[in-house]
């Protein structure tokens, strides 16, 4: 399923980060490719169509279930989330570099398919500090907020099956580390 390229996925909760650190892994590695996922969640103000997600119908998710079309898939906070099967062949049989932000599950059946991933597991010092972020962030309900600290006390136990993790103790340091981890792999 793979060629040349390398495959890179951040996980973790919601709210160590994430985003943040990819985006500035892209800004000082700008050859990387981001594969952008497909979700049936509402867009944020802030997301573009195809750049920040695929936005697409909960109907049109499943029938691309059905059709084998996602490398992983995953029901998480309620709503749908899976990375194209596609997309990833094609950039890797490329030799391209790839990055996938994806939740813990989704990490999980990327690995068991292309156990040459690079799993790279986000996450932050405690529960309080990622609940701080998350009230910092500002997007969720108080419901959503609860469901994602329940879902990241589970999250936070996978870090020890990751090949690396980051503490995001400070996005300065925290970027130079990533930075330095995704080329230290392309450079071997």
């Amino acid at each position: 399923m793979s060629g040349n390229g390398h495959l890179f996925i951040l996980s973790g909760p919601a709210g160590a980060g994430k985003g943040t650190l990819r985006k500035i892994l892209f800004k000082e590695v700008p050859d990387l490719v981001y594969s952008v996922s497909c979700t049936t969640r509402l867009r944020r103000p802030d997301e573009v169509e195809g750049k920040d997600y695929y936005f697409v119908g909960k109907g049109d998710f499943i029938d691309m279930i059905q059709n084998d079309a996602f490398l992983e898939w995953a029901e998480v906070h309620g709503n749908y989330y899976g990375t194209r099967r596609s997309d990833v062949r094609t950039c890797l049989d490329l030799g391209c570099d790839m990055v996938l932000e994806v939740d813990v599950q989704g990490s999980r059946q990327v690995k068991a398919a292309m156990p040459q991933a690079v799993r790279i597991f986000i996450t932050v010092h405690s529960m309080d500090e990622l609940e701080n972020r998350l009230e910092d962030r500002g997007t969720e309900t108080p419901d959503q907020m609860l469901l994602r600290l329940r879902n990241a006390a589970f999250e936070m136990r996978y870090a020890g099956e990751c090949e690396h993790t980051i503490v995001n103790d400070s996005v300065e340091r925290s970027s130079m580390e990533l930075i330095a981890l995704v080329q230290g792999y392309r450079n071997k």
